[in-house]
């Protein structure tokens, strides 16, 4: 397995060590200890699974403290734009974004530890995405900001995305308020 850091503090791109064979391949997307030791101390206690049509627009999501959540995010068919804003307030990256092509033929995974928003745009139709998670999903403690908020400055390559009533009434970065 590599882990590779990226210019954002905690954000790792991680590139598992497949197996094919004439009857498929075998890989392992999550070994704690090979992840402890890059810094990955993930207690991971939730996944989350989605399926998107080509061209689907999901994002840019987040939880507040105290249910704040960290994020092993990967594609298992198809392929997806992925991309984070950095949220905390005492880093370099923050209100920048970083964004990534993930897709089952590479395997590649995305590490998002708390602090993040979250999105993804969808590169193919039946696309699907998984999402290890560290905290439990809690309502009341989700935020978002606005998918194409021009502050964030997000290359997406699409003009008309599919996207949900709630994605597209999210508020713009300049009305968040990080407590990260």
């Amino acid at each position: 397995m590599e882990i590779v850091n990226t210019p954002f503090e905690g954000l790792m791109i991680i590139k598992p060590k497949v197996f094919p064979d004439p009857r498929g391949y075998f890989f392992e997307p999550w070994n704690s200890k090979v992840f402890q030791e890059y810094g990955i101390h993930a207690d991971f206690v939730q996944d989350n699974q989605s399926c998107s049509s080509k061209g689907t627009l999901r994002g840019m999501h987040f939880q507040v403290p105290p249910f704040e959540q960290g994020k092993l995010v990967r594609v298992v068919t198809g392929r997806v734009l992925d991309v984070v804003v950095d949220l905390r307030k005492a880093q370099p990256t923050f209100g920048r974004y970083f964004g990534i092509e993930l897709s089952a033929t590479e395997k590649n995974m995305l590490w998002i530890p708390p602090g993040f928003a979250h999105g993804f745009l969808t590169l193919e139709d039946d696309s699907i995405f998984l999402y290890k998670c560290t905290g439990f999903y809690n309502k009341e403690f989700e935020r978002s900001i606005h998918w194409n908020d021009p502050m964030l400055h997000i290359k997406w390559g699409i003009e008309n995305p599919l996207t949900s009533p709630k994605d597209d009434s999210a508020p713009g970065f300049n009305d968040f308020v990080s407590p990260f």
